[in-house]
């Protein structure tokens, strides 16, 4: 599978955020068809679980009409937070692709790794960093162009 393919895909769909943090979130299947995306909406939404990775869940489920995604791949333009991992999980997604390391509150392999913790279930394969540098400098940009804003 093209991870770098898909991964601009995400980029792409990060674009899309708004007033939001710019993360994007596809789940593809294990023949690389895109079932699910999505990008952040908290701020649109006003909803706290409106992460691109849980948006991109419900739409991939949605299209296969079962909870289970053992096939797929989500691909992510950053590292997954605790929430995102929980639902990464009980969805049993084998295989996680992501960016941007995100050292504040990542659960994929930076602070925590709920991903790959056994006691949860079957271990999710990580794939990090990939197109790291484009995934870093779009969410860098927005939070530079935030506090500017702000001044």
């Amino acid at each position: 599978m093209d991870y770098e393919a898909l991964m601009q895909k995400a980029l792409a769909e990060a674009e899309q955020s708004g007033e939001d943090v710019p993360v994007g979130a596809i789940v593809v299947t294990a023949s690389g068809e895109v079932i699910g995306r999505a990008h952040n909406n908290r701020e649109e939404t006003k909803d706290p679980t409106g992460h691109a990775e849980i948006i991109a869940i419900r739409e991939a489920t949605a299209a296969i009409d079962d909870w289970r995604l053992d096939g797929c791949t989500l691909v992510v333009t950053l590292e997954p937070c605790v929430m995102c991992a929980g639902a990464i999980v009980a969805a049993r997604i084998p295989r996680v692709v992501f960016g941007a390391w995100d050292e504040r509150v990542g659960a994929s392999g930076s602070l925590y790794d709920l991903l790959r913790d056994a006691r949860l279930g079957n271990p999710v394969e990580v794939i990090a960093g990939v197109k790291e540098v484009e995934a870093s400098a779009q969410l860098k940009s927005f939070f530079a162009a935030r506090r500017a804003q702000d001044k």
